[in-house]
Formats: C-alpha cells, sequence, structure tokens
C-alpha cells in the first residue's frame, strides 16, 4: 500500500468516523429531549387523573376535560392544585396506580398542603419496590393556592434508561467497532513501517555482504592467474585483501546469527560484581584496535569514584563498543568522544559524548528499534544494519538499568547509562 494511499484512507475513516458520532450524538441528544417531554405529558396526565379521581371522591362532578390542575415548577416537580381537601392515603393510592398505569417506573415523594400551619406536611417517599419513608425534600409552596399537593421525582434516571437503552446498547456497539477499526488501521501502519524497516535491512544486508564477495572473488581470479607468482608482493597484497574481506563477511554474518539468537532465546545475563573503572578502560582500549577506535580520539573522566557494579561483563563490554562505534560511523569529522562517570543518589550516570552528526528529538526513541538507522541521505553511506542500538537497549533492560539520548550543546549527542550502585 502506497504512502498515499493510507494517508487518504486515514483521512476519510476520521471523517467517517467523526460523523458517525455526530449523528449519534444528535439521535442521543435528540431522544434525550423527546424523553424528557414524554416524561412531562406523561406526568402531567397521570397527576391529572389523581386530581380528577380526588375530586369524584369528595363529591364533586367536574368534568375531566375540564380542569387544569397541574403546574410544573421543574423538570421533577409538580404542583396540583385540587381545590378540595386531600386524604393522605387516598393520595398514595392514586399516585401509586397512576404512575403505573403511564409506565413512570421511578421513585417519588409528595406532600400535602395544610392551610392552618401553611407548610408541606405529610412528606413521604414512595420507591419503586413500594417502600415508603419519610421525604427530606423541601417542597415549594404557592400563596395562590388553598388545597393542592406536591410531588417530586429525586432520581428520573430509570425512566430515560428504560427509554433510551437500545441507543445506549448501539452507542456501545459503535464504540467497540470504532476501536476495532481503530486498532486494525495501526496494525497495518506498524506493518507498513515493519515492512519499510525490514526493507531497508535487506537493502544494507545484501550490500554488506555483496561488497566483500565481490572483492574476494576479483582477488581469487587474479591469485588464480600463474603470472601472479612473478610478483610476490601482488601475490601478498591480494592474499591481504581476501582475508580483510573475509574477516569482514565473517564479523557481518556473526551479527545476523547474534540477532537471531536474541530473537529465539531470552538473554541470559552471568551477573557478577565487577569494578566499573576497570571494565571501561579495558574495553576502550579494545575498541582503540579496531578501525573505528584508531579513528577516534577518546577522553574519559572516572573522577576518582570507586564504584562496583553487577553485570555481566561479556554484554556489558559489547554494549560499550556499540556506542562507541556508533559515534565514529555517524561523525562527518575527526571523531571525539568524552566519556564521563559521575555518581548521584546511589547511581552511576555514565555518559558518552561524541561530536557526530545529531540525532533529531523525535528520532531518539527510534534509533532503539530493531532495523531503524537514522537517516543520512544515501541509505549506504554509512555501514550496518541497524542492530546495534537494539542490541544495547535490550542489554539495558535486560539488567534493568536506564539508557537516554540528549543533545551535544558543542554538535552530536549524549548517551547517558543509569547503573545502580551495589553499595
Amino acid at each position: 500500500m502506497k504512502g498515499k494511499t493510507l494517508k487518504y484512507i486515514i483521512f476519510l475513516a476520521t471523517i467517517s468516523i467523526a460523523g458517525i458520532f455526530l449523528i449519534q450524538f444528535a439521535f442521543l441528544r435528540s431522544s434525550y429531549n423527546f424523553s424528557e417531554k414524554q416524561f412531562r405529558e406523561s406526568t402531567s396526565v397521570a397527576l391529572k387523573e389523581v386530581a380528577w379521581q380526588i375530586l369524584l371522591a369528595g363529591g364533586n362532578s367536574s368534568n375531566f376535560d375540564s380542569i387544569t390542575p397541574v403546574e410544573i415548577v421543574s423538570g421533577n416537580y409538580y404542583l396540583v392544585n385540587v381545590g378540595t381537601a386531600v386524604d393522605k392515603e387516598l393520595l398514595k393510592l392514586h399516585l401509586t396506580e397512576q404512575l403505573k398505569k403511564h409506565e413512570i417506573y421511578t421513585d417519588f415523594e409528595f406532600a400535602i398542603f395544610d392551610p392552618e400551619s401553611e407548610q408541606m406536611e405529610f412528606r413521604t417517599l414512595i420507591t419503586t419496590e413500594q417502600k415508603e419513608s419519610p421525604s427530606d425534600f423541601e417542597f415549594a409552596t404557592n400563596e395562590n393556592y388553598i388545597n393542592y399537593f406536591g410531588v417530586h421525582f429525586p432520581n428520573r434516571s430509570a425512566f430515560f434508561n428504560s427509554q433510551l437503552s437500545i441507543w445506549y446498547f448501539l452507542t456501545g456497539l459503535l464504540v467497540i467497532v470504532v476501536l476495532f477499526f481503530g486498532y486494525t488501521l495501526s496494525v497495518i501502519i506498524r506493518q507498513r513501517q515493519l515492512s519499510e524497516v525490514q526493507k531497508n535491512f535487506i537493502n544494507n544486508l545484501t550490500h554488506e555482504l555483496k561488497t566483500p564477495i565481490s572483492s574476494i572473488a576479483l582477488a581469487a581470479s587474479v591469485i588464480n592467474n600463474e603470472e601472479i607468482f612473478k610478483t610476490p608482493k601482488r601475490l601478498f597484497e591480494y592474499a591481504r585483501i581476501i582475508q580483510e574481506q573475509n574477516k569482514r563477511l565473517s564479523k557481518n554474518v556473526e551479527k545476523v546469527l547474534n540477532l537471531a539468537s536474541l530473537e529465539k532465546n531470552r538473554i541470559h545475563l552471568n551477573l557478577k560484581e565487577i569494578n566499573l573503572q576497570f571494565i571501561l578502560q579495558e574495553t576502550i582500549k579494545q575498541f582503540e584496535q579496531t578501525d573505528f577506535g584508531q579513528k577516534a580520539k577518546i577522553e574519559f573522566q572516572l573522577n576518582d569514584i570507586t564504584s562496583s557494579i553487577l553485570a555481566d561483563k561479556f554484554h556489558f563490554s559489547h554494549l560499550i563498543l556499540n556506542i562507541l562505534e556508533n559515534a565514529v560511523k555517524y561523525c562527518e569529522k575527526t571523531p571525539s568522544i568524552k566519556i564521563n562517570l559521575t555518581e548521584n543518589k546511589k547511581v552511576f550516570e555514565l555518559s558518552f559524548s561524541d561530536n557526530g552528526i545529531g540525532i533529531l528529538k523525535d528520532q531518539r526513541k527510534k534509533i532503539f528499534t530493531k532495523f531503524y538507522r537514522v537517516p543520512t541521505g544515501n541509505v549506504h553511506n554509512v555501514k550496518g544494519f541497524g542492530l546495534g542500538l537494539d542490541y544495547v537497549q535490550k542489554i539495558v533492560i535486560a539488567h534493568k538499568w536506564k539508557i537516554k539520548v540528549d543533545e551535544n550543546t558543542n554538535g552530536g549527542s549524549i548517551f547517558t547509562l543509569s547503573i545502580p550502585n551495589k553499595k
């Protein structure tokens, strides 16, 4: 899948999902408003029925359509002007029947206005389980009425949940579909990135293996000519080329085999107490004898720290070698590396400052990813497979250490290892 096609898919998918959510939100809002309106209308009709029943029980023969006793004080508080004395038990009976009849299944509380005390009396809470208890709601009064009662619905969520349950279900289903789609899209993006990385790795591997093979083949064809024995110096030169290229080829094959070994098995560390200064000096001397080390100027400052750490000597040495090798490889001038060791709160901080090309902030986390290489223009202008820092990260994690990369103010990068002090 091409990059532009994937971008278009992501763009269209984002717009589609946003549109679906907006439509769903509009439907939910509309359904909620409809349920609110339905609740008010059903409640008003039910309370009007209650008032009419009370009037009939008092001997009043008013027509149902001619009375308008219900006043909506708020969304969940209603006043019902009856115009005649109201009996508590009769009111409770009719309220329970009429609310149930109009499918209003939620808790309600009522109170009856007493003209003598001018207060709302008989405050009672009725739950959906028909349990009765005193109400602590402050029922508002109305000076324009004499015989009336108030009804309050403390929790209307049960009613709305029953009305909107299908929309809640559809919304939940939509969220699941969106999450699944997002996960699928992220897998596609990761697979595409991995495909690009593997493609670059194969190109680099082909180049790194093909070059020494070609050099060995060329030198071997020259040696195969009997005339070469007449010029021993030339013979030795081609023999030296074969030896060097064979060494280079073996080193590249070893890197690939090490990668396969690390992927197949978990790293087993042979942890021992080692002297940090000693292992640093030993590894630096070893590095200075390599082709990369001979090009670099190395300075290290140990600050007279007596340090002892618990580490795998073999892997720790190779970790340092990989950092030093990268500092030389990604440098466009004479490589200069400064190694500094400090102690801070029972933690040793070992930093490697170089004067290389540096690493952009958005790439500092990527460099520890397998096969990833900092772009430098031509993919072959810096030799390697993108395995060194991946190995460094694996060893750091295995030791439960920490590593970070910062910008060097003088140009280049600073790799800092945080190693717990054994003390």
